[in-house]
């Protein structure tokens, strides 16, 4: 649950749900594999560990120690916990990290140009084609749409090609003894170590984000111990081999977090003038009938078919200047995966679009949008060709890009920030 861009979209919150999940179901995998995408992304490259001072090195090991009760507790056998932590070596480089949600740093229009882009929008289509058979089989099961499904999984992981390149259990151990948040990453921790005692996956397979948020759709270790399903019938979860596990799995949260099949997650509005903006937030809710008493309406004109009693809230995402969205429960379920409105939005907005729905109508306030995928690749072309080394064109602006961005908007008398947007790729396109 964490953004690659896949960007880091990281779950370190996932709701408490009771239900239990339901009963193994054998699906066919589908009748081909997935088609190679026109233009694949590259091959993740393992982040580079920090290593830690032997003063941090000691303090980490006393740690671990402590933990193998905590663990046998939390019901860990002290062979897996000897074989698969007492060997452990931390990575400070994930200490930082903790603070870099994109999510909650980048703003709205870069975060969803960079996630609601054409190559993903282009890759979701050929996933909805592929995998036919077997989202049909999900959707028959839970109740989930297809369309909602493969944008949680492009969204995640690109669809698969980018599950993350840490090892969870030193990025988990780091954590578990360093920073803040210590008490919930022991539990992934335990958590992820039960995995591997169960022998769902092989403890050298657990790679994925900074924050333990691994596979297809990036599943934090308890939310999988909790909700993943053996969709496939195999008698394993499997989140990283199995497609038909993740996509089961993933429409399974999205139930257990009260989805309700046949409801749209929301649409986007108009607001009347002098519209309160004091009634809108995820959480204001009204009822339907009531909002459609103060003027709001969707943009396109057409109805909204559900009851007039359904309890639906307003999101004005960056005030009144941008898009508005009136959302119902399902946006709630969308929203509980990643508890972050910007992450809720590219998800409901990348299914919109996997649909074939048009875009968003209102534009959101700025003069300069982000860049897609496609976008930041010619933004680094342009800039190799101005003499930047700025490492794999890939469309991953890392701090080579950024330096060089940097540079170029010195020199064109804009704001050094390294932020890549439209205008700055408008004036490397037109020779600047």
């Amino acid at each position: 649950m964490i953004p690659t861009a896949r960007l880091a979209l990281v779950a370190l919150s996932a709701a408490i749900l009771a239900a239990c999940a339901p009963a193994p179901v054998k699906t066919p995998p589908p009748a081909a594999p997935a088609p190679e995408p026109a233009a694949p992304a590259p091959t993740p490259t393992a982040p580079k560990v920090v290593p830690a001072t032997p003063e941090e090195l000691a303090r980490f090991r006393a740690c671990i120690a402590g933990l193998r009760a905590p663990a046998e507790a939390a019901g860990v056998t002290d062979a897996t916990f000897d074989r698969h932590a007492l060997t452990l070596t931390p990575d400070m480089g994930v200490l930082p990290l903790l603070d870099r949600q994109p999510e909650f740093t980048t703003a709205l229009w870069d975060y969803l140009a960079a996630l609601v882009d054409s190559r993903r929008i282009a890759q979701g289509k050929e996933r909805l084609a592929t995998y036919a058979p077997l989202l049909a089989e999900v959707q028959t099961r839970t109740g989930v749409d297809p369309a909602t499904v493969v944008a949680v999984w492009g969204v995640e992981s690109d669809y698969g090609q980018n599950f993350g390149q840490r090892p969870l259990l030193q990025s988990l151990g780091t954590l578990a003894c360093f920073g803040r948040r210590q008490a919930f990453f022991r539990s992934e921790l335990f958590e992820v170590l039960k995995i591997v005692q169960r022998g769902d996956v092989r403890a050298e397979d657990l790679k994925g984000s900074w924050a333990g948020a691994f596979g297809h759709t990036q599943f934090m270790p308890s939310t999988y111990n909790r909700i993943a399903v053996d969709f496939d019938g195999d008698g394993r979860r499997d989140l990283v081999g199995s497609i038909p596990d993740a996509l089961g799995s993933t429409a399974n949260y999205l139930v257990k977090s009260g989805w309700r099949t046949g409801q749209p997650w929301g649409y986007e509005v108009i607001v009347p003038a002098g519209f309160n903006t004091a009634l809108a937030g995820r959480t204001n809710r009204r009822a339907l009938s009531e909002w459609q008493a103060m003027g709001v309406a969707r943009v396109d004109g057409g109805s909204i078919d559900l009851p007039a009693d359904t309890r639906a809230a307003m999101l004005l995402p960056t005030g009144r200047e941008g898009p508005a969205f009136l959302v119902f429960k399902n946006y709630d379920a969308i929203y509980s995966y990643n508890a972050a409105e910007s992450y809720a939005l590219a998800i409901s907005l990348l299914s919109n679009a996997l649909r074939g729905e048009p875009g968003l109508r209102t534009p959101w306030p700025t003069d300069d949008p982000g860049l897609g995928r496609d976008e930041r690749v010619e933004l680094q072309r342009l800039l190799t060709a101005r003499g930047y080394d700025v490492g794999a064109i890939d469309g991953v602006l890392g701090s080579a890009s950024r330096e060089a961005i940097r540079k170029e908007q010195a020199r064109l008398g804009m704001a050094p920030d390294g932020r890549a947007g439209q205008k700055l790729l408008r004036q490397l396109r037109e020779g600047r």
